[in-house]
């Protein structure tokens, strides 16, 4: 799945992954569970099933979505929560 995340670094992939994001996934090996985690973006499970945060956010990337929103994502705030959690020096406890 990292290799996979990792190959997004180019624009022929991402091309080739937009057209196709089953297919890329097949394509890579991905389990039926990994494929899934991968096309519902669920970034928890993403994780929980081996990928690493720094390859998981190139995806993220081509969502649109900020480091900010997957750190919301992991712990149960929103993006918005989370850089104010960071601003203020990060979270207590």
């Amino acid at each position: 799945m990292n290799k996979m995340f990792m190959s997004l670094r180019t624009a022929e992939a991402r091309e080739r992954f937009t057209a196709d994001e089953a297919g890329y996934c097949a394509s890579f090996g991905l389990s039926a569970e990994q494929q899934r985690a991968v096309l519902d973006r669920d970034w928890q499970a993403m994780i929980d099933l081996g990928g690493s945060i720094f390859y998981v956010y190139k995806l993220a990337m081509m969502d649109g979505r900020s480091m900010q929103y997957l750190g919301g994502v992991f712990t149960g705030t929103s993006e918005e929560e989370f850089l104010a959690a960071l601003r203020a020096g990060g979270r207590r406890g």
